[in-house]
């Protein structure tokens, strides 16, 4: 692992499909579920964004999902002008199930080894929710 990285990137293969997987991800109230330490509650607010709480806090996150190229990203806004997130890219296995792969940025205050450990976390959660549906 680079000190120099700003994102991590990590993956994670499971038996449940593409499809669960990406339905699973395309409803954002969902994340607290397998992402407790991203957020506590996901709402869609009054004009149909999604309102994020975490400690209280609220923020508006943008959730891109591409179904064809089996994408899902997580966006907000990190700083005047510029977005980033959670990017999340589903893959099908050569024999069925699926390989999921998550880019995080690391965040100030947070360590790269820091966020790779809440990544692969994340990663695992959410597979036991999907393989148990």
């Amino acid at each position: 692992m680079s000190t120099n990285c700003t994102t991590i990137t990590s993956s994670i293969e499971t038996d449940a499909s593409p499809d669960v997987i990406l339905e699973f991800l395309s409803d954002p109230r969902r994340i607290p579920a397998w992402a407790p330490g991203f957020a506590d509650m996901v709402d869609a607010d009054d004009q149909g964004r999604w309102q994020v709480t975490k400690g209280g806090k609220s923020f508006l996150l943008d959730v891109v999902v591409c179904a064809p190229a089996q994408t899902v990203d997580y966006l907000r806004e990190v700083a005047p002008g510029i977005r980033s997130g959670a990017f999340i890219r589903v893959l099908p296995r050569v024999r069925g199930g699926s390989v999921i792969v998550m880019t995080l940025p690391i965040v100030p205050g947070v360590s790269a080894e820091e966020t790779a450990n809440i990544l692969d976390g994340e990663l695992r959660a959410l597979i036991t929710i999907c393989v148990s549906r």
